[in-house]
């Protein structure tokens, strides 16, 4: 596999080099040869990214990268019916969507928002549109909804219209590539055994061109969750009738490392329960 990326830091207290980075797909789990190939399109991904400049700072490397063009994308995706039927959204945290956030708040839309990592009991950031501290743009962002959301549990979310994911490569097909920890995998996961996204939930993801693969590309396990709308800054790629199909809601618990359930204590919980 490609080498851990070296944290910006070049140099530790002691003057020392300091330890590299762990991956986002430290601790997952599945086949060996399956981790190595995801990680390959990750870095090659990443470089042409970079190489072509159309990554925002702090750069593409080991994140869900922004990338330019991001609010034509958002806006793309705003003029779709899918979006404008949605009254409720589910987004992750990362900032190549934060545009998404930003424009569904300003047409009224509730978002639930990922705390990064899944961290606490209480995981999701709930960003009503009618009771903000900030404008959308600043409440959309993680610092923001720290001030204008409220942090809810699973239990506490409505049901869900429109689910917002972010990626690092995506297919023509609907596969999709994350950074590699699998939480949005999770939340989809953990919502969809709640019964809050059900199988004509619409979820969508919004990428530069040069992330989109050709179908058959993108290297997937059982437990992937394909994105149904791909929306660059120039095309909505529509992978409904050619998409695989999604994963069964739940949680698979044989492909969970042990290490990623006591890291995310909704899964801990959920664990504790199922052992006794």
């Amino acid at each position: 596999m490609p080498p851990d990326p070296v944290p910006e830091a070049a140099v530790g207290q002691d003057g020392g080099v300091p330890p590299r980075a762990r991956r986002h797909d430290h601790d997952a789990g599945g086949p060996a040869e399956l981790l190595a190939a995801k990680a390959a399109l990750r870095e090659q991904v990443w470089a042409a990214m970079s190489a072509a400049r159309v990554a925002r700072f702090p750069g593409a490397a080991g994140r869900i990268p922004n990338f330019t063009g991001a609010e034509a994308a958002a806006e793309r995706l705003r003029e779709l019916p899918e979006w404008q039927q949605a009254r409720t959204l589910k987004a992750n945290p990362d900032s190549a969507q934060l545009p998404v956030r930003q424009r569904a708040l300003q047409d009224g839309k509730t978002v639930y928002m990922a705390v990064p990592r899944l961290a606490g009991p209480e995981p999701f950031f709930a960003l009503d549109p009618d009771h903000l501290s900030d404008s959308p743009r600043k409440a959309a962002s993680i610092s923001g909804a720290t001030r204008s959301a409220r942090r809810v549990a699973l239990a506490d979310l409505a049901t869900v219209d429109l689910v917002v994911m972010g990626s690092v490569a995506v297919g023509e097909d609907g596969a999709r590539l994350g950074k590699g920890g699998g939480f949005a995998d999770l939340e989809f996961a953990l919502a969809g055994a709640a019964g809050l996204i059900g199988p004509g939930t619409v979820a969508v993801t919004t990428v530069h061109e040069i992330q989109v693969q050709p179908a058959g590309t993108i290297p997937v396990a059982e437990h992937d969750v394909p994105v149904d709308l791909v929306i660059t800054p120039g095309r909505v790629i529509d992978c409904r009738d050619r998409r695989g199909q999604r994963p069964p809601a739940g949680i698979r618990w044989a492909e969970l490392t042990e290490e990623k359930i006591a890291a995310i204590p909704l899964l801990a919980a959920q664990a504790g329960h199922r052992a006794r």
